[in-house]
């Protein structure tokens, strides 16, 4: 018992001395991580774009002597910090692609760039803080390689593209990185996203689904055309529609127990018709699922196909149901014992008072395929400046957005301390 605690005390001692280093060393390097940030977001890429992005990070990389991968799930870039002694192989994930937004602040380094987005001229923004997750990522691997004879195992830096989905027509992200391979020999993953409403300085997490899995889905409800005049001569699929429409809501509010998770069925557009006088043959909707349990996830599933094939049955049409319609995403699930693990680092990382366990968001992150490969932990970390009211903060997604960059430093230590720390907890 005696050589077990003091096995303990030796390893607490040891991470909080390297907490110290870090934090110096993150101190050290924040001019640089705030450099590159505004690089980047002076030249933000679209999805499976991101050719001069993928070019400056690898330059970096080889800089560090590194073993660097480029090319992976078409931009992305992947480099290996091998500490030459045995332990677990961590993977680091920071997101590298823009949005076709327009910027519109005052940001001196504003991104005025442009491109292309399914046919047509776009502008192009960091409009979600892609550009601090690279920055923060590189400041993490200049400490880690800095603090190599420290690691036991292998750190695996990944740069990855078009996390914001790949353009139609072409696969990407962080699923056609797990079919390249890229998580092959991975122990554990962690990455970070900022947050431009939550305080600088401080860090959120949830047990277990923190992001929802995404869904979309069409249906098509098929009638009979007739003249507007007649509409006793049709099988109206509008009308048809309308009823499927608020039939679909029901499933959350009746179908679900919504006391366990959240859940969301949107209906996004409906297209039919072209003419006042002209009930058309066939009305189109479009829509998304979002769920935070896999139960919940089959049971509106199975849901939105009975609602409509039987709604549309009722009144005397057909529905066909594609669901998923397009590119699904999987659950951003914080595995419930590693978040137990590694959450004291997270404590010594931000600070008491910094830390906080949140609700589940509906919005999705695709670093839920890497998490379906191997246990990980995605988290939260404030860009909000501290004397900006929330409800003022400017939104992600939004030509507004904007974060206060003092923010990045505290994703840098947490990227860093959680390799450490897990390496050290698993000799």
């Amino acid at each position: 018992m005696k050589t077990a605690l003091s096995a303990i005390a030796l390893l607490c001692i040891s991470s909080f001395a390297a907490a110290d280093q870090v934090s110096k060393q993150a101190s050290d390097i924040e001019p640089q991580v705030i450099e590159w940030r505004r690089h980047f977001h002076q030249h933000p890429e679209l999805s499976n774009r991101e050719f001069e992005t993928a070019k400056y990070i690898e330059k970096y990389l080889r800089g560090l002597g590194l073993e660097v991968q480029t090319g992976v799930a078409h931009t992305g870039v992947v480099a290996i910090l091998d500490s030459g002694k045995p332990g677990p192989v961590v993977a680091l994930r920071a997101d590298m692609d823009g949005l076709p937004v327009k910027e519109q602040n005052d940001l001196p380094f504003r991104s005025k760039a442009t491109s292309e987005y399914n046919g047509n001229p776009v502008s192009v923004m960091h409009a979600c803080g892609h550009d601090t997750h690279m920055a923060m990522l590189m400041g993490a691997a200049k400490i880690l390689t800095d603090m190599k004879s420290q690691l036991s195992g292998k750190v695996k830096f990944v740069f990855q593209p078009a996390e914001e989905g790949a353009p139609v027509g072409e696969k990407g992200g962080a699923e056609l990185m797990v079919t390249e391979g890229v998580m092959k020999g991975v122990d554990v993953v962690f990455g970070l996203h900022i947050s431009s409403n939550t305080d600088v300085g401080t860090v959120e997490y949830r047990h277990g689904g923190i992001m929802a899995a995404v869904d979309p889905y069409k249906i098509v409800i098929k009638g009979k055309q007739a003249h507007g005049a007649y509409p006793w001569l049709s099988v109206d699929p509008v009308v048809t529609a309308a009823q499927v429409v608020m039939g679909l809501q029901t499933i959350v509010s009746r179908e679900l127990p919504l006391i366990d998770e959240a859940a969301v069925i949107t209906v996004g557009a409906i297209h039919g018709g072209n003419r006042t006088n002209i009930i058309p043959n066939e009305v189109e909707l479009l829509g998304t699922i979002r769920t935070l349990d896999e139960d919940m996830r089959e049971t509106l599933h199975a849901a939105v196909h009975r609602k409509a094939t039987h709604i549309a049955q009722s009144m005397r049409a057909e529905a066909e149901v594609s669901l998923p319609y397009g590119d699904s995403y999987p659950i951003t699930y914080n595995d419930p014992a590693l978040m137990d693990k590694m959450l004291p680092t997270l404590h010594r990382t931000a600070g008491e008072g910094k830390v906080a366990e949140v609700k589940a968001v509906t919005g999705a992150e695709d670093f839920s395929f890497f998490q379906k490969e191997v246990p990980g932990l995605y988290l939260f970390v404030g860009g909000k400046p501290l004397d900006l009211p929330e409800d003022q903060a400017p939104a992600h997604h939004t030509p507004e957005f904007k974060i206060d960059e003092s923010g990045m430093k505290l994703g840098v230590e947490l990227l860093t301390n959680l390799t450490i720390d897990y390496m050290q907890k698993a000799k």
